[in-house]
């Protein structure tokens, strides 16, 4: 097992690691290839050892086949006897807190204590903009330039190391919120007219619904049939030091810090998480798990050949198109990434962890001793298959699962 010491010299207790898929869709195949790649990947993941498997929500994207994580869960949960299985994370912009329950609940019915409900804002925050009808700034505001972390030194590009750990300059999504594409998407994946509740109060009422004791503002209660009772774990997923890192720490929730796409402010996230955190009958201390893009072969070189296409797959999401189903390492290198792409995507390419199982366990021990990680979330996309279940292989036998 991954082991290295803390402060006081002691060996520092290693952490367990679960992975996050998005069921993605190659260049060539087809959804059906990658959900039955999903659901063997699960069954990999837990031969290998891991903790859980979490499935991402994603819409409209074409390299992406995870846009019902409720379902998949189910599928993989059926196809495996022990892991946990559950969601990374369910936007709730888009579905109502009863109708989350009710699923849930109903994985949960035929899984009892296997099924995590991974809670996010991503469905929600840009919504209420988007479908409006309000014409959109003429510009996005530029945010003040953050405080570098406390102890930091420059990496150079403008980014900044922590004790080893890269954090890089932010990267902001608002340019993508306001193109007419991503307007139509948020219109579709809501009712007209609809109005999306705080976050806050609607994870307030999917507590309230799982413990059976919901009431109305007007005293009347109502019960979620499946769900009241249901053996759930909830966490709330962040990418920032905001609302979703106040609101999972003054519940007593579990929070899992997002690196592996905002690798930017993750140690804001987290340290917004402690400081916001109150004792619950959930948790009686804080409790972070940190995601990371990782891709393992049996040596860098392997490594770096395999994963050449995820700087094109990064460049297709950021520039608006959506998520490309992800090319071949032919492909990627008969269409060679220019310098203003290198500059786009450089956040998520310096900060995936590629290499052997040795350059990678050595970094994702970076990351944990950082963060203050309880447990890590590790992510793997590559062209084959095969590579991706190599990849899962291998950092489980270097990290001492099993």
């Amino acid at each position: 097992m991954a082991t290295t010491t803390n402060a006081g010299g002691a060996p520092r207790p290693p952490v367990p690691l679960s992975v996050l898929d998005l069921a993605p869709v190659r260049s060539g195949g087809t959804v059906g290839d990658a959900l039955r790649e999903t659901i063997d990947l699960g069954r990999r993941a837990e031969e290998f050892g891991y903790h859980r498997y979490w499935l991402a929500e994603h819409h409209f994207a074409a390299g992406v086949a995870s846009s019902a994580p409720a379902v998949l869960i189910a599928l993989v949960a059926a196809a495996t006897g022990r892991i946990r299985v559950g969601s990374g994370a369910v936007q709730l912009g888009h579905q109502t807190p009863a109708t989350v329950v009710e699923q849930f609940g109903t994985i949960d019915a035929l899984h009892p204590g296997r099924i995590d409900l991974g809670l996010g804002r991503s469905g929600q925050k840009h919504a209420e903009v988007l479908t409006s009808g309000a014409a959109p700034p003429a510009a996005p505001p530029v945010p003040p330039a953050p405080e570098p972390p406390r102890g930091s030194v420059p990496d150079g590009k403008g980014g900044h190391l922590v004790d080893g750990l890269l954090i890089p300059p932010s990267y902001s999504f608002a340019a993508l919120a306001r193109l007419p594409r991503f307007r139509l998407y948020a219109s579709l994946l809501r009712q007209p007219g609809a109005e999306t509740p705080d976050f806050a109060a609607q994870v307030d009422e999917i507590l309230a619904l799982l413990d059976g004791t919901y009431v109305s503002a007007d005293g009347i209660d109502a019960h979620a049939v499946p769900g009241e009772g249901a053996e759930l774990a909830v966490w709330v997923l962040g990418s920032s030091g905001g609302q979703s890192a106040r609101v999972a720490g003054e519940r007593g929730l579990p929070f899992a810090a997002n690196y592996h796409v905002s690798p930017s402010s993750v140690l804001e996230a987290v340290d917004a998480y402690r400081a916001a955190f109150k004792p619950s009958a959930t948790l009686a201390a804080p409790y972070v798990l940190v995601s990371a893009d990782v891709l393992v072969a049996p040596d860098d070189g392997t490594a770096r050949e395999v994963g050449a296409p995820f700087g094109h797959w990064v460049r297709s999401i950021r520039s608006g198109r959506g998520a490309m189903p992800y090319p071949s390492p032919e492909e990627a290198a008969a269409d060679p990434l220019s310098e203003e792409d290198r500059l786009l995507v450089a956040d998520r390419l310096d900060t995936r962890f590629a290499g052997s199982p040795e350059t990678v366990v050595e970094r994702l021990r970076v990351l944990r001793d950082v963060t203050g990680a309880d447990e890590l979330l590790v992510t793997t996309i590559a062209y084959d298959h095969a590579d991706r279940v190599r990849s899962l292989r291998l950092l489980a036998e270097a990290w001492g699962l099993g």
